[in-house]
């Protein structure tokens, strides 16, 4: 009897979604039995390391970066899903919830790279990745896009000469990953920032005229009701991904590159120590939920 309800239910669902259920029974008998090693692409997974030189903690590196973005293509996953389901409290709690454990593997897996390769490796092998750089993570540019307004990814010193109205185009060249990729004195681009310009400024503009308004943000500030739940567990978010991930960050930088009383510049060459540390960016998804003075000292 189970059997039947279970099929019954299958047909009905087949039948719902406009398909013809005895075409589609008859092609379940061609499938072929799954395996754990087709369905998770395992094979094709493991054979996307290539080192560049002979040094074995390369892999290290290279696996470590890869895990991060594995674990920031989730969190777009997710924050996705809020961006184009309507406000629904549980939803957005679920979802923030799932946010919030991505996050923490993130700061937990810092570990891997602090502890997990020989200093004197990556000091030689790091010489050969110039000019590439996380700098250059899209994924991590796309959850901030998804997040919050562009005005709030705006350089904390700009902000209060530019406005939310202006054009996506006029903003952003004072967003803060260009202002770290830029030279102070002179204004020349860093080669990094000129590679991730090349690759990904059209697709992330696109992006930002699509999120206008409908940002995580200022969905937010649109809902009806928040709850005080909800409140708590998006500013813990919040904390975790714009304080603790680049506290944790720029620890794990200073380790490898500020250690044995020397001093090295990043891959990318940006000014990290600034790029890094959250009080200098002053970088928030929801600023609505915190105080001014909260604001005022973040990350200090």
């Amino acid at each position: 009897m189970n059997s039947e309800n279970a099929i019954q239910r299958f047909v009905l669902n087949l039948e719902k979604q406009g398909l013809n259920p005895d075409y589609a029974l008859a092609g379940l008998a061609h499938l072929k039995p799954l395996n754990y090693w087709e369905y998770t692409q395992v094979e094709t997974l493991l054979s996307l390391q290539n080192p560049r030189t002979h040094f074995k903690d390369e892999t290290v590196f290279i696996l470590y970066h890869q895990l991060t973005e594995l674990v920031f293509k989730l969190m777009l996953h997710e924050i996705e899903q809020l961006s184009t389901s309507g406000f629904s409290t549980q939803l957005w709690l679920e979802k923030t919830d799932r946010l919030i454990r991505y996050t923490q593997l993130l700061l937990n897996s810092f570990d891997i790279m602090k502890y997990g390769m020989n200093y004197d490796e990556y000091a030689q092998f790091r010489t050969s990745l110039s000019p590439a750089s996380g700098f250059q993570s899209a994924q991590y540019r796309k959850i901030e896009l998804h997040c919050t307004s562009l005005l709030n990814l705006v350089h904390v010193s700009k902000r209060k000469t530019l406005s939310s109205k202006s054009l996506v185009e006029e903003l952003f060249p004072f967003l803060y990953w260009y202002e770290a990729g830029t030279h102070p004195q002179s204004g020349k681009k860093s080669a990094t920032l000129q590679q991730f310009e090349t690759k990904y400024q059209m697709e992330l503009q696109l992006l930002a005229k699509q999120k206008s308004g409908q940002t995580l943000d200022c969905l937010l500030a649109q809902a009806p009701d928040v709850s005080a739940d909800l409140v708590h567990k998006l500013r813990e978010f919040d904390r975790l991904f714009n304080i603790d991930w680049p506290l944790v960050h720029l620890q794990t930088a200073k380790h490898y590159l500020e250690s044995k009383d020397q001093s090295k510049a990043a891959t990318g060459g940006s000014a990290w120590t600034t790029y890094l540390h959250p009080s200098y960016q002053k970088r928030t998804f929801f600023p609505l939920l915190w105080s001014q003075e909260e604001l005022t000292h973040w990350g200090s």
